[in-house]
């Protein structure tokens, strides 16, 4: 029986042209060939101002004599500056320019940190122990570098009386002063009354300040710990172990010794 011969785009029907089976299609190869700098030959322009790896103007330079620099220095030369004329190129590493720029923004995603907006709620005639806890807890969050709303909670008689509300708001401001600023003044919002404080370090530096603190804190108390074994008499462990002898024990012992 004669064999049928089947063309490979009959067996993936799906694929389109210019695509691999898991690979990217060729206006996706061209796209990220665009998003990077023209580098050595890609670079085909007659003349390009040129500027040395210490950032040195060289001044305007025909290409092939740019190349050949690059290629003396073992550099690579790249377009920095595609739209000016003539274009600007630099001598450089690129592959080591572009690891660092890499690390660079990890690093910047790293230490990125969105301030949040916590919120506490007071009532208007909150007791002195309850007041100062949510008050140790503001204090928290604006040393942790987040955005704190107060809200005073108004019931019944208490909405005809907003001036009581804002001096409490504006209290609580004050005695926190050293932690955070106030961003938004008391504004009245139906039967609530709120004020926004906001800290005085960004998130991202409060976050380094207690990471720092907490290693400060687990050194003391390694340090602690370490002397307290260096001033431990030497065999006290070992008589901490030894097993408590009885009365029972010593008469056994005495007995087996007579016979």
């Amino acid at each position: 029986m004669a064999s049928a011969r089947v063309s490979g785009r009959g067996l993936f029907p799906f694929l389109g042209a210019g695509r691999r089976p898991g690979g990217r299609t060729r206006q996706q190869r061209e796209g990220a060939a665009i998003n990077e700098p023209r580098i050595n030959e890609r670079i085909r322009v007659p003349e390009v101002r040129l500027v040395g790896p210490k950032g040195e103007q060289v001044g305007i330079v025909r290409i092939e004599d740019a190349l050949r620099l690059a290629q003396d220095a073992e550099l690579d030369l790249v377009e920095v500056a595609p739209n000016s004329r003539p274009p600007v190129v630099k001598l450089m590493d690129y592959g080591k320019f572009k690891y660092e720029a890499a690390v660079k923004a990890r690093e910047a995603r790293r230490n990125q940190a969105n301030t949040e907006i916590k919120e506490m709620r007071f009532r208007l005639k909150i007791d002195e122990h309850d007041y100062e806890t949510k008050k140790g807890h503001v204090v928290r969050f604006l040393k942790g570098g987040d955005k704190v709303k107060v809200t005073i909670m108004f019931r019944g008689r208490e909405q005809s009386r907003p001036e009581m509300g804002r001096r409490l708001l504006m209290k609580l401001a004050e005695e926190l002063q050293e932690y955070g600023v106030v961003e938004n003044a008391p504004s009245h919002e139906g039967r609530n009354m709120s004020l926004v404080l906001g800290p005085l370090k960004k998130k991202a530096e409060a976050k380094e300040e207690q990471r720092k603190v907490r290693e400060e804190r687990k050194a003391a108390e390694q340090a602690a710990r370490d002397e307290k074994d260096r001033k431990a008499p030497k065999g006290a462990e070992v008589a901490d172990e030894a097993p408590e002898v009885t009365d029972e024990v010593a008469e056994a012992v005495e007995e087996s010794a007579a016979e």
